[in-house]
């Protein structure tokens, strides 16, 4: 008996040990088939979705990359605000280096002193001379002068000094002279001017007559009085032709090459509307031609006592023709005897057939002689940028005869303007 009982428990243990034995295998077996299932299934997925371990690599790498930037951003910002501070540095020099080259002074041209006007005369000849300069380049008719269309013949050039005229009209100062009989006193804007009893010859007013200056298109007066000393024919026919078309300061016209005019026409055209082709093509059929025209101008200048005239051409154009207002009375006077002078000058407009198909309407450059309350006898205007606008006139006031001569006004309506105040002046004087 009592060795049944001490073989009942080890018994007992025996299978307790044998019992936890096949449960650890058991749980072993279980282990390494879950293993087992677990890689397989990886496998499978791996196989079945390669992108998605792509997209966890990359997203790793994403991390760590973001990582390593936030560690080094410090030191990025500190290297870029380095190079930051270098480069300003670097554009301040750079900009302060251009300000002081910008600054230093060009050595090698002169600086050129500006002459400064001490007295009215200077300053009146300065504003006259720069106004001139802006006008240099504009014609006659208001339009910007064009490059000669014969440029490739000569341009005739007059042979007057007239620098040494320039410098004349500068330097010398204001005379005026005003008659005794005449208690009111006149002023006129015009440079040069006179004022000349046409019977008696006294002079009742004179503002720097002895000074020659460009007559411009007064000139035409002196062409028309040889062409009529001439006696040719005035029905004559003449064309004009390429070298009637100004090539000095490229002036236009109305009249075309081919134009066929009468002699009277012709001479119309240069005292009515001052037409440079009509005055060209008068002298150009002179007799003797265009050199002969102009000698015998000169010849008859002499002869009327203008000391100081010169005449170089027919038109006016020529600075070189110059005459004092003294010598213009003179010749004003002298004109006032042909009849036909008085007429053409002051005819108010014509119309001209220039061609069978083409009749123009012109004008005169004087809208005095349509006043009624002028009674003009002679009238002859005249324009070059050298002798500023011009004006001269017989005319009756107060049933005297006057010559009025006004040079070298500047502005449009200015010697009209002064004319009327030579009228008015002279209406002012008590009679006897």
């Amino acid at each position: 008996m009592k060795k049944s009982t001490t073989l009942l428990p080890s018994l007992l243990l025996g299978l307790v040990i044998a019992f936890s034995n096949s449960g650890d295998a058991e749980a072993k077996e279980m282990d390494s088939n879950s293993k087992h299932a677990t890689t397989h299934s990886n496998k499978s997925t791996a196989k079945h979705s390669p992108a998605t371990k792509k997209v966890v690599v990359k997203n790793k790498k994403s991390v760590t990359a973001k990582s390593e930037k936030v560690a080094l951003a410090p030191k990025d910002v500190k290297k870029s605000k380095s190079k930051t501070v270098v480069k300003s540095k670097k554009s301040k020099a750079d900009g302060s280096i251009a300000k002081v080259a910008k600054n230093t002074p060009k050595t090698e041209k002169p600086i050129a002193h500006k002459f400064k006007p001490s007295t009215k005369i200077e300053r009146e000849a300065q504003r006259k001379d720069r106004t001139r300069e802006k006008l240099a380049k504009i014609s006659r008719t208001g339009k910007v002068s064009q490059v000669a269309k014969y440029a490739a013949k000569p341009v005739i050039i007059a042979a007057a000094p007239i620098a040494a005229i320039a410098s004349t009209r500068i330097n010398k100062p204001v005379s005026i002279q005003q008659s005794s009989n005449t208690p009111f006193a006149l002023s006129v804007e015009s440079r040069a001017a006179l004022v000349m009893n046409a019977v008696t010859g006294e002079v009742l007013y004179a503002k720097n007559t002895e000074q020659a200056l460009p007559i411009a298109s007064i000139t035409k007066l002196m062409t028309v009085m040889v062409v009529l000393d001439a006696a040719q024919a005035l029905d004559e026919p003449i064309t004009i032709t390429d070298d009637d078309v100004d090539r000095m300061r490229n002036t236009t016209s109305r009249l075309k090459v081919g134009t066929v005019l009468s002699r009277a026409e012709l001479m119309l055209l240069a005292l009515m509307s001052s037409e440079n082709r009509a005055a060209h093509a008068l002298a150009r059929n002179y007799v003797g031609g265009t050199p002969a025209a102009i000698a015998a101008m000169n010849r008859k200048a002499s002869s009327l006592g203008m000391a100081n005239s010169r005449f170089f051409d027919a038109t006016g154009l020529s600075s070189g023709n110059v005459a004092t207002p003294k010598e213009l009375a003179s010749m004003v006077k002298a004109s006032t005897t042909y009849p036909l002078i008085r007429r053409f000058s002051t005819t108010s407009e014509h119309a001209l057939a220039i061609s069978s198909n083409n009749i123009q309407q012109f004008h005169n450059t004087n809208y005095l002689v349509k006043s009624p309350d002028w009674e003009i006898g002679v009238s002859k205007t005249g324009f070059i940028n050298e002798a500023g606008k011009c004006l001269v006139m017989q005319a009756k006031i107060k049933q005297t005869p006057v010559v009025i001569v006004l040079m070298d006004s500047m502005g449009k309506y200015t010697r009209i303007g002064d004319a009327q105040r030579v009228k008015k002046w002279l209406e002012a004087v008590p009679a006897g």
